[in-house]
């Protein structure tokens, strides 16, 4: 990233959208995070920040940017966007060249989240941070888009008293997100040729009847009252699997499922494996991923200052890094310019005036710290 050229938020997100970072989880020719981060570590370098980088796997570094406590400053917020991106398989745009037509600017991580760190690297860029009665720090994390490694690294450093995270959300407050619960379903049945199939049992016919039981109980598993935000927890099969052929009755069948979890409700999985127990329903469950909901109060006076400046306060269906922050302590929250509807897609983009919106309401949102510093 060629730092002299950039002169705009517009020029910053364009320059993101050109490093490729897509998750290696979904991508075998990614090459990681490294080159963003390094990129985005002499950005915060030429702001003044001491900047480290810490390896989470080989070539994936979050790049941590921290600034002095001015004098008097007793807090630290956070800004905690992810680095990597989904891939661009499927993109019917170019997914690297930021191009910017018809006001809007185009690739993958536009959206997601590229466009929403360009905002709060822009704000930390046009604010005289010595003069603020909080301290502030930026952490760019990798590994969002799968296991949230880089997120679960920075959060037990408990670097700060509040943590913003970047996800495209109009600028809006999410403080309240449901979690995941994705298991893995195993029926076993006994394998015989499909001309004598009474001789045998079939795995699949198995796996039919336990997700039949499991759909029609599984509001009375792990039961918590509606969220008033959030709605209710669903339960969603993503991917079922089993037999070897079509003429032998098969021994083994597996189901995927994800389950949106409500705040209460983290020990979905094993609720689950004790309701097959006790209702003798002969599957075993395996957790695959269990992410955490998030809760942070919305009286929180952090997230009054957003509010203050025309936020609203609202909950997401998806979940992200912010609920790691708040599993060790560090009350958090997702905000960021950008639409969640176009992150993912194959025509990724953001629009170029909610971009300068962004960058304009993070650079508020510090100037609200200034108690007239600023002026002085």
């Amino acid at each position: 990233m060629n730092l002299s050229s950039i002169h705009s938020v517009v020029d910053l997100c364009r320059a993101l959208v050109q490093i490729p970072s897509e998750n290696p989880s979904g991508s075998v020719a990614s090459q990681g995070e490294e080159a963003i981060a390094r990129s985005v570590g002499a950005f915060l370098e030429s702001l003044g920040a001491e900047v480290e980088y810490e390896e989470i796997a080989p070539g994936r570094p979050n790049v941590y940017g921290l600034w002095p406590a001015p004098p008097g400053a007793t807090q630290r917020i956070l800004f905690a966007p992810h680095l990597d991106t989904v891939t661009v398989e499927g993109m019917t745009v170019d997914p690297f060249l930021g191009k910017c037509l018809d006001g809007k600017l185009y690739g993958r991580g536009s959206s997601d989240t590229k466009g929403p760190m360009a905002a709060m690297l822009w704000a930390l860029k046009s604010v005289d941070l010595s003069k603020l009665n909080v301290a502030v720090g930026f952490a760019g994390l990798v590994d969002e888009e799968f296991e949230q490694f880089g997120a679960k690294a920075c959060a037990v450093r408990q670097m700060a008293d509040f943590a913003i995270v970047g996800e495209p959300t109009s600028l809006n407050v999410v403080y309240t997100h449901k979690g995941t619960a994705w298991i893995e379903i195993e029926t076993q049945g006994k394998s015989v040729h499909a001309s004598i199939p009474e001789t045998g049992l079939n795995a699949i016919d198995r796996m039919t009847d336990t997700l039949k039981i499991l759909h029609e109980h599984f509001p009375e598993i792990c039961p918590v009252e509606p969220d008033p935000v959030l709605g209710k927890p669903t339960i969603s099969t993503g991917r079922i699997r089993g037999g070897a052929k079509i003429n032998v009755v098969p021994d083994r069948c597996y189901a995927e499922m994800d389950i949106r979890i409500l705040p209460g409700q983290e020990s979905m999985a094993t609720a689950v494996a004790d309701f097959f127990l006790q209702h003798e329903v002969p599957a075993i469950v395996t957790p695959i991923k269990i992410s955490a909901p998030l809760y942070t109060s919305p009286d929180n006076p952090f997230i009054s200052k957003f509010v203050a400046l025309g936020s609203k306060l609202t909950g997401a269906n998806w979940f992200c890094d912010a609920a790691f922050f708040a599993l060790e302590g560090t009350p958090s929250i997702a905000i960021g310019p950008g639409s969640i509807a176009q992150a993912h897609t194959a025509d990724e983009y953001i629009e170029i005036t909610e971009l300068e919106r962004g960058a304009e309401f993070f650079t508020k949102y510090l100037l609200s710290f200034d108690h007239g510093r600023l002026q002085a």
